[in-house]
């Protein structure tokens, strides 16, 4: 059931933020922020976690990353599957934790699963242009494959997220050979989140400023750049999912990426379309009440990744 949780208020403001969601981004932002705020706060402090904040990743003050675990012990004191985490914010803006509920609520209800979860910072345009924020998800996988087993983590089972831009990050990270590496051997799947998996500057995108800042000001060289060109250019298992009210062309890009990977692969990905959801909520709602994305990845992770995460609910065949 969609905004599971939430009163009759809450959902009221949230159907009728979906439908001027591209007015004003930032607005629309703000109201769902201040819907899950406060069942966010009360799930932390319901159900309290092991927390350890901004370890070193990198030599830059933006290579950061939170480590969320459960205190419960796996069965025979076998590690943890990994979930990484990596925030969008139109390239330019946004963290990891800015207030120390949204997005940590993601990592959160991941490690209730029984994963351990990486929540990642990265440098942001236009300081860090077009490819260093894929290199940055490159650094901070590094770390997570070296150090995750003093955390109860299994590094050799990894699954990477991005949300928004950081969903385009993930993709370029894993396909794009301008990054100048192959993605970590670990990382058994990928799961993009209304990434944003075409650069564009059309008038009508909101965020078209934001893209210049990341991927250049020569829109000739946007194809080439974009994730949607090496979609399915590697075996890799991949989720795609979007909100139903998505800042302008997010949800047709998932589409295309679904697409061109299937022609690719000669099988399509799996793909979700979040009905009510917008772009905010579809991460936002994590660890408030509503799981359905989040079984929705588990699934995808146990059938298609291999993960059997510790927790009781979600081994297999639950």
């Amino acid at each position: 059931m969609r905004f599971e949780g939430l009163s009759p208020a809450e959902k009221d403001r949230l159907r009728q933020v979906g439908t001027v969601w591209n007015d004003d981004l930032a607005a629309s932002r703000k109201v769902v922020l201040e819907v899950y705020r406060p069942h966010a706060e009360a799930s932390v402090a319901r159900q309290p976690l092991v927390e350890h904040r901004d370890i070193a990743y990198g030599q830059d003050s933006a290579h950061r990353l939170d480590v969320f675990e459960s205190a419960h012990v796996c069965a025979g004191g076998r590690a943890r599957p990994v979930v990484a985490f990596v925030h969008g914010g139109a390239f330019t803006r946004g963290s990891k934790s800015g207030d120390g509920l949204i997005y940590d609520n993601v990592l959160r209800w991941f490690a209730r699963q029984g994963f351990v979860g990486v929540n990642i910072e990265y440098r942001l345009a236009p300081g860090a242009q077009y490819p260093e924020g894929a290199r940055d998800v490159a650094a901070a996988m590094d770390w997570i494959a070296g150090s995750i087993g003093a955390y109860g983590g299994d590094p050799q089972s990894i699954l990477l997220i991005g949300h928004s831009a950081g969903g385009s990050h993930v993709a370029s990270y894993l396909l794009d050979p301008a990054v100048g590496r192959l993605p970590h051997p670990a990382i058994k799947g990928a799961v993009l989140i209304s990434a944003r998996l075409r650069a564009d500057c059309l008038a009508d995108n909101p965020n078209a400023a934001n893209v210049r800042q990341y991927f250049g000001e020569d829109a000739g060289t946007y194809d080439e750049r974009s994730p949607v060109a090496f979609a399915g250019s590697r075996d890799l298992p991949v989720f795609i999912a979007v909100a139903e009210h998505e800042n302008r062309y997010i949800d047709a890009y998932g589409a295309e990426y679904a697409q061109r990977h299937a022609m690719r692969r000669g099988k399509a990905p799996r793909f979700l379309q979040l009905s009510r959801h917008n772009h905010t909520s579809i991460v936002a709602h994590f660890d408030t009440g509503e799981d359905e994305l989040g079984r929705e990845i588990i699934h995808f992770a146990r059938e298609e990744c291999g993960f059997f995460p510790c927790g009781l609910s979600c081994q297999k065949g639950k």
